[in-house]
């Protein structure tokens, strides 16, 4: 059937599944030669529907037979290959989750691809979602739509069973953020560590990191030929995008530089930071000081913080984040901290 009905519709169930309204029939929907097919299945029944598809995806070229008996073992073999294109974070997070999937998986590594159900990827995650953050159980999903993804691709089925598999919304997390008061004395405090050998370069970073609101990867990869003081300008690298952007060498920043210029810290070919994670400096001034728990991502969330309550518009915050996407993230997840708040509003009765 190369054209579908007049009468009724046709509503997709799944992956080259539709089913036809008015007789209740399911279809396999395909292309072939770039033309697209409908092809009857002959049944109102959803399973053996599915099993039919998979018949006639195979005569159709949508599955190699050759690759139907695949394993689990053999797909997260190639997964695992592929990993190597991602950054050094991306790619140990997922070897993280592989590694508990391999250890958590009951069913068995030797399960074919062909035969693995979604009602067994969701007893696999209901395993892990008592203990887990759904930000991180959705990573656990992201993962096994990528796996399957990847055998679709291999042509070892025709529909991946994690689109069954939906994602969780987003808890809001807790968002700790320093003031603008708070994050200078955290770097005053570990500055004058006197008995620390890192302190300098501890408080170097991070406050670098708060007065340019640039995050640890971009640290990590900021070199002296990247400060760019005649363009007034940062050159920097979002490992997360793939994507270089620059900021302004900021009036507040500025100082710290000229200081790293003339200390010899900018050089050519040479890393602008000694260090790569101010984790410790960082929790151990804050303990002293008597502050909340403060990461290193609370310095970036300080300084668009101190640039929404300075009147800088959206637009011009994302683009200074490296973001593509415009101001509207940037305004819904940041709102005006309470000082600024009380003081908007002693302007509004004055």
């Amino acid at each position: 059937m190369s054209q579908h009905p007049r009468k009724g519709e046709f509503v997709r169930v799944a992956e080259n599944l539709y089913r036809y309204s008015a007789s209740k029939k399911y279809y396999a929907v395909f292309r072939r030669n770039r033309k697209l097919k409908w092809q009857s299945l002959g049944t109102t029944d959803r399973e053996l529907a599915k099993r039919k598809l998979k018949d006639t995806l195979a005569k159709a070229g949508m599955v190699d037979a050759r690759q139907e008996n695949v394993t689990l073992a053999g797909l997260l073999l190639v997964y695992e290959e592929q990993l190597n294109r991602f950054d050094v974070r991306t790619r140990a997070n997922c070897k993280s989750i592989l590694k508990a999937f391999k250890e958590t998986w009951k069913y068995g590594l030797d399960l074919p691809v062909k035969d693995v159900t979604g009602a067994q990827l969701e007893v696999w995650l209901a395993q892990h979602g008592g203990r887990m953050k759904r930000t991180s159980l959705n990573a656990y999903i992201l993962f096994l739509r990528k796996l399957f993804e990847l055998a679709v691709s291999l042509r070892a089925i025709s529909e991946s069973p994690a689109t069954s598999v939906k994602m969780l919304k987003r808890e809001e997390p807790l968002r700790q953020t320093p003031t603008w008061l708070q994050f200078q004395k955290i770097v005053n405090e570990i500055r004058t560590q006197r008995f620390n050998a890192d302190a300098r370069d501890s408080s170097d970073l991070v406050e670098f990191m708060g007065l340019g609101g640039v995050g640890l990867a971009e640290c990590a990869s900021l070199k002296g030929e990247h400060v760019d003081f005649e363009a007034n300008r940062v050159w920097l690298f979002r490992s997360k995008t793939d994507k270089g952007y620059s900021i302004p060498i900021f009036p507040q920043l500025k100082p710290l530089l000229e200081g790293f210029r003339k200390s010899g810290q900018i050089k050519v070919g040479a890393p602008v930071f000694r260090i790569r994670d101010p984790k410790k400096a960082l929790t151990e001034a804050c303990k002293r000081l008597g502050y909340p728990h403060f990461s290193s991502r609370s310095l970036r969330r300080c300084f668009i913080t101190r640039a929404v309550e300075l009147g800088v518009d959206f637009k011009t915050i994302a683009a200074w984040q490296g973001h593509s996407y415009g101001g509207a993230p940037i305004g819904r997840a940041y709102s005006l901290g309470s000082e600024h708040s009380e003081a908007m509003a002693r302007k509004s009765t004055a």
